[in-house]
């Protein structure tokens, strides 16, 4: 096939593609509602605030990247950030307070299993603990310590994956 006739198979799936979705987007509107379908409906929309604000917060976070680290630094800073005071201020600033302290922080919201994370869940470092960060989705976890600063670190191999203590998720 040359390219030309590649691009009008390209053009025609897309276009039934589309047609198919939005017909069924239709009928998914139109068709009335059982008491399970309005329950699936509500539990989606719960699920999409919960990813819109954690969205939210890594998406705060990640304008921090490569700010540097200052143990102990102050709150609201932004020119440098500790684990906690860079968790406690993305969230604050989506709304949420966490306490200063990532032992304070290691105590809010709800506990998550390893295998249940979520986006913007808080995931803590150590025994004790004394490091946390914000998990991304797919082992990633967003979070401040020595040389880096802000930086995005694989929390499933190496040094995080073994100092793995639990998680918290403060996101309703």
């Amino acid at each position: 096939m040359n390219n030309m006739n590649m691009n009008r198979l390209s053009k025609s799936l897309l276009g039934i593609t589309l047609s198919v979705s939005l017909f069924a987007s239709v009928n998914l509107i139109a068709a009335p509602q059982s008491a399970h379908a309005a329950s699936a409906a509500s539990i989606t929309a719960a699920s999409t605030a919960v990813s819109g604000k954690a969205n939210s917060v890594i998406s705060t976070g990640k304008r921090y990247l490569g700010v540097r680290y200052n143990f102990g630094a102050q709150k609201g800073n932004t020119s440098s950030f500790d684990c906690s005071s860079f968790t406690q201020y993305v969230f604050g600033k989506n709304g949420i307070n966490l306490p200063r302290s990532s032992k304070q922080q290691s105590q809010v919201g709800t506990f998550v299993p390893r295998n249940q994370l979520k986006p913007g869940d808080l995931v803590f470092f150590y025994s004790p603990i004394h490091h946390v960060g914000i998990y991304m989705g797919n082992g990633k976890v967003l979070h401040t310590y020595g040389k880096p600063g802000v930086t995005i670190s694989d929390m499933n191999s190496g040094w995080w994956s073994k100092n793995y203590k639990t998680a918290r998720r403060v996101i309703n």
